[in-house]
């Protein structure tokens, strides 16, 4: 099969490949890249371990070819940190045991990200719940990572709330 040249900027980082056609975003990003923080979970869009920001939006990476993404600004758990000091949503899940295994964790805090910067959190655990039904966590820490969610919601609007200050 013909490779195919795209181009991607993931996380901050651009990168020019060569592709085959039926790569999907998140065997790109695992197995090209090493960016393994990116879980490969149903494999079929369910689970949401997959979940990457393409563009500002959360989408299942196993679903998405990487060819469809040419010219994509893509954001991972990998680059959501900044150097040592983690990300607000990061430390609110430390913070309230919004994980126990850790497999659904990164795709969680992506979707999390995805919710936030989307306006869509709110202050209403239900409306946070559904907000990121498509991530499934098998452990059941769901209390855990809807107090994560509240706490970092309230860390980010503070700090923009002083950046626009």
């Amino acid at each position: 099969m013909t490779s195919l040249p795209i181009t991607l900027t993931i996380n901050g980082h651009r990168h020019q490949l060569e592709v085959d056609p039926r790569v999907t975003l998140l065997d790109l990003l695992r197995e090209r890249l090493d960016l393994t923080g990116t879980k490969k979970g149903c494999d079929r869009g369910q689970c949401g371990a997959c979940t990457v920001l393409v563009d500002g939006k959360r989408i299942n990476s196993c679903l998405a070819l990487a060819v469809s993404h040419d010219g994509a600004q893509v954001l991972t758990i990998e680059g959501v940190a900044n150097g040592e000091e983690l990300h607000p949503v990061q430390a609110a899940f430390i913070a309230h045991d919004g994980f126990q295994c850790g497999f659904c964790t990164p795709g969680q805090i992506m979707s999390t990200l995805g919710l936030i910067a989307e306006g869509q959190a709110g202050d209403d655990p239900e409306r946070i719940r559904e907000g990121l039904s498509g991530n499934i966590c098998r452990c059941a820490a769901y209390g855990g990572i809807v107090e994560a969610v509240l706490e970092a919601q309230q860390q980010l609007v503070k700090a923009d709330r002083r950046t626009a200050a």
